[in-house]
């Protein structure tokens, strides 16, 4: 009997390369993976046609879905390699690690404790005071980190490219990789970490299981730093003991496609590499038998091609020219093989010209790399997720790991369909889809972006609890959040997206309920606001789709009731919510009232028009009533023609008058006049009286409204202001009652001639 250890970096093929030649120069009988026992249902399915790296292997618990791990593998992936060997050689095949019905009852490790004394001699780092602890120090933090820096370099991803990818005989590299990591472990804490105790205690059970099983050759295949610890039986009693009592949850597993951007370090991914795109070119070069130099010949071709294809020239020249580059860096730095760090640098001096944005797009959809996996039909999936495939067929409609940008034509039912189910998608909290802001006016068009992300496979098993269907779970989850919104205006959005999404069972309940809530609401700006809420993308509101329609084809008489209640309880608490506001208050009263204008005057329904102006009145009238408020409700009557211009020339002499706080009469002006300086441009009498008023100012009253004045002005259009201010050079324009021209003794030629120069001296045009 003979366990042979092999310790690799997960997502490494240079690793994956030599651990196929050594099984195939072992052929064992029993194979041993660092993976999730939970998951071992899966294997058959690893070996599936349909089956397209990169994938991941989701384990979760059934009571808390959002508790859940990923086990991610691409094809150059060790532990990808050591299952489909087994696949294909017949070979037994079980996962060891540390069950995840164990791990995911455990509580979320914590950050380790500094000790204020070292415990034990031999694990304190040796450190200098002056200087911060290096890898050297901390191995276990970044072990590759700790053995490059160790070999003189400072990037642990290059040195391993270096040792191991382009390596092209591994037969003695997993003894040396557990020599180095065993040289590693004697200098770090024995407890530092208690769930990588459990790990390798169950590991080591495993093995132990493997052998009395009488297997003659035992394959084991774990992350290089656990190899020390297992290539020795260890202490069965002291890993029982460690292992008793572990609580444990009920799990569920299954497959869902992962992306390269997803597998990379960047992402957060602790096992993650760098260069996933990389190193899916090294393992399709090297795999395939071909000679070194076609790979880095291969990879400037396809950075040239892809350069090409965003309209860079990028000619032959160019590739052969940065072949030659490459190499020739590698040459002076000592190296056999140009590796990604040289091949960078080439392309950056001949393709980019030194640039950053196309080095940037190399890295993005090659170095990382866009790739997305696939899993066969058959494989377990939530009922969720199963008909999420389902529509995503019906509507062409495919899952890519980048971005791309869609214009949906709503007139179109496959488009219409396709906005349903981008909607639904997010009232249950997976934004594949996110609207983009679109030029034009009409609403028949939705402009979308969307990128799958592998995260949302956990977000639908969740979602599931909803419903089996998107229809089913979406409803029911706009209804729950329904009932769980405290405002108004919040019930109408969730009505409004619930329109959007094409849920008609659900329109029925919240419409309902929204009927109950205004009825109970006294707080009229949560009235006003409900009325005119509207999604901000769509510009679609209750008020729109009542009058309009829409291309989904809603049922206006839904919200028929709801909406001409919401304008009745409006026009009769309005006025006293008017009464005694503050400036802050005042001025979100403001805006409502426009907003409520606007959306009566869409609904060209006569009786609620004269209701509406009917409360206006009174607010135009009302005594002590904040300025804002009365002098925008004159503006409203006198745009609606309920009011004419001397009827409103009369309320403001009463608003201007002597009796009035300055700061007040300047109020009044801002209601009547803000965002439209064209009534002070063509109506006389507001001039006269708003220049009448501000002349009889008091020095100090003048310096107190003025920046009241100053802010109303700058709503104005640039050309109103412009034309205003030509005008008040002119100077007071008198009344034609006012100029009395005496005849007696008047030579008129003579003062005619006079005029000009008069003018001239007082600045004024004739």
């Amino acid at each position: 009997m003979s366990i042979h250890i092999f310790g690799i970096r997960h997502h490494g093929p240079g690793s994956a390369r030599s651990l196929v030649q050594a099984l195939q120069g072992l052929q064992p009988d029993l194979l041993l993976v660092e993976g999730p026992p939970d998951a071992e249902a899966l294997v058959p399915l690893l070996g599936h046609a349909d089956l397209k790296p990169p994938i991941a292997m989701l384990v979760y618990a059934e009571d808390e879905p959002r508790r859940a791990a990923f086990f991610p593998l691409a094809r150059f992936s060790p532990e990808w390699q050591a299952i489909r060997f087994a696949l294909e050689h017949s070979i037994p095949l079980r996962f060891m690690d540390l069950p995840q019905a164990h791990a995911l009852a455990l509580e979320p490790p914590s950050p380790p404790e500094q000790p204020e004394q070292p415990l034990d001699e031999s694990t304190t780092p040796v450190t200098n005071a002056d200087q911060p602890p290096t890898l050297l120090d901390m191995p276990w933090i970044d072990p590759l980190g700790a053995l490059a820096a160790a070999a003189g370099y400072d990037d642990g991803e290059r040195w391993w490219e270096h040792m191991v990818e382009q390596r092209r005989d591994g037969a003695d590299l997993f003894p040396a990789v557990l020599e180095a990591m065993a040289a590693l472990r004697a200098h770090t804490p024995a407890d530092r970490d208690q769930r990588e105790i459990l790990r390798e205690a169950w590991m080591r059970r495993t093995i132990r299981s493997a052998t009395s099983e009488g297997f003659q050759r035992i394959a084991v295949v774990c992350g290089a730093w656990h190899a020390p610890a297992l290539a020795e039986p260890g202490d069965a009693a002291s890993d029982e003991r460690a292992l008793k009592g572990l609580a444990r949850r009920k799990t569920a597993v299954t497959l869902t496609p992962w992306t390269y951007g997803r597998l990379a370090s960047a992402s957060g991914y602790g096992a993650g590499v760098a260069s996933p795109g990389w190193y899916d070119h090294l393992w399709e070069m090297t795999s395939t038998g071909l000679t070194p130099s076609v790979v880095t010949t291969r990879w400037m071709t396809r950075a040239a091609r892809l350069l090409r294809d965003e309209d860079l020239e990028i000619s032959s020249a160019h590739v052969i020219e940065g072949v030659r580059l490459a190499e020739a860096l590698a040459s002076l730095r000592g190296l056999a093989l140009p590796g990604l760090q040289e091949l960078d640098e080439a392309c950056r001096a001949v393709y980019c010209f030194g640039g950053d944005t196309p080095m940037q797009l190399i890295r993005t959809r090659l170095t990382i790399g866009e790739q997305l996996g696939s899993v066969p039909d058959d494989a377990p999936l939530a009922p969720l997720q199963r008909d999420l495939q389902a529509e995503q067929r019906r509507l062409r409609l495919a899952a890519e790991a980048t971005w791309r940008d869609l214009e949906l034509d709503l007139r179109k039912p496959n488009d219409r369909d396709r906005s349903f189910l981008l909607r639904r998608l997010n009232l249950i909290g997976v934004p594949w889809g996110a609207l983009r802001e679109r030029g034009g006016t009409g609403t028949f068009k939705e402009a979308w972006r969307i990128e799958w992300q592998p995260e949302f496979a956990v977000v639908l098993v969740e979602a599931s609890a909803w419903g089996t269907t998107l229809v089913s779970a979406a409803t029911a989850r706009a209804c729950d959040s329904a009932a769980k919104c405290d405002d108004l205006p919040g019930l109408v959005a969730i009505v409004n997206q619930a329109l959007l999404a094409g849920l008609p069972d659900a329109i029925q309940q919240l419409i309902g309920l929204l009927q109950s809530r205004s009825a109970q609401t006294s707080d009229v700006g949560q009235l006003m606001d409900a009325l005119v809420a509207e999604d901000r993308q769509t510009r679609s509101s209750l008020i729109g789709s009542l009058r309009y329609g829409d291309v989904r084809q809603t049922d206006a008489a839904l919200i028929g009731h709801v909406v001409d209640g919401l304008i009745a309880r409006i026009c009769v608490g309005l006025v006293p919510a008017c009464a005694a506001l503050n400036d802050d208050a005042a001025q979100a009263m403001l805006n409502r009232l426009i907003a409520v204008d606007g959306a009566i005057g869409v609904l060209e329904r006569e009786q609620q028009r004269q209701e509406w102006h009917a409360v206006l009145a009174r607010l135009a009238d009302s005594p002590a009533l904040h300025g804002l408020i009365a002098g925008r409700a004159c503006r409203l009557l006198l745009d609606a023609g309920t009011l004419s211009a001397d009827q409103v020339a009369r309320r403001m002499g009463l608003a201007l008058s002597l009796a009035t706080e300055p700061a007040a009469a300047a109020a009044w002006v801002e209601g009547l006049l803000r965002e439209s300086g064209l009534l002070l441009v063509h109506d006389d009498a507001l001039w006269a009286l708003i220049d009448g008023w501000v002349s009889g100012l008091s020095v100090e009253a003048f310096q107190a409204v003025l920046p009241l004045l100053r802010r109303t002005f700058s709503t104005f259009a640039a050309p109103e202001r412009r034309n205003l201010g030509e005008r008040a050079s002119r100077g007071p324009a008198l009344p034609a009652d006012r100029v009395r021209i005496v005849q007696d003794d008047l030579d008129l030629e003579r003062a005619l001639a006079v005029l000009p120069l008069v003018a001239a001296m007082l600045g004024v045009k004739l």
